[in-house]
């Protein structure tokens, strides 16, 4: 092999490379706005939560703990895990939710461009953290599980449907509270 085959290798290890890359580099500031965006679409989405809804409220329990470790590149590869299963959740039979249809789609295409962004970016630390956290990873799997149980429990009814928004929502904003901090 010649040098200049040697240079082309380098640079593509460079660009996939979690911290090489310019369009990983910018990751943090762009989640805290597909985070900000997507908290906005859920609330355009539907209307006030439904007073019929109150009586199935359900309440999950978030991990938060996928949340708080010590690596900054765990968390990270925590929040693609999150919005790859929010992005599964809003992607099942919406069918009984009532819910602006466009702001649904801008929703789901917000989440799955940042999912396509964030993949190429963690892989390297996406291996590193299902292989130290595991258990984390399977709480989070978990909870998004419960929620999807219920859904279809339901039978992805209006409640349903209203209730998973609202859990949504605040998934949302805790994840953007860690970003926060990032």
């Amino acid at each position: 092999m010649n040098a200049f085959g040697l240079i082309q290798i380098g640079i593509i290890l460079l660009c996939t490379s979690t911290t090489s890359c310019p369009q990983c580099n910018h990751l943090p500031l762009q989640r805290r706005k597909v985070v900000k965006n997507s908290m906005q679409l859920l609330d355009k989405m539907g209307e006030k939560f439904p007073r019929q809804c109150l009586r199935e409220k359900m309440f999950f329990r978030f991990p938060k703990q996928v949340l708080k470790p010590r690596q900054k590149e765990t968390v990270e590869v925590a929040i693609e895990e999150i919005f790859q299963h929010i992005f599964y959740i809003f992607s099942k039979n919406l069918t009984l939710a009532a819910w602006d249809k466009t702001a649904l789609g801008q929703f789901q295409n917000g989440l799955y461009q940042q999912i396509e962004q964030l993949e190429a970016c963690v892989i390297k630390k996406q291996t590193r953290y299902f292989w130290s956290k595991e258990a984390n990873r399977l709480k989070l799997k978990k909870y998004f599980k419960e929620i999807d149980c219920f859904l279809k429990e339901k039978q992805y009814s209006l409640c349903s449907w209203e209730i998973s928004r609202a859990e949504m929502r605040r998934c949302l904003q805790l994840v953007d509270k860690v970003i926060r901090k990032l």
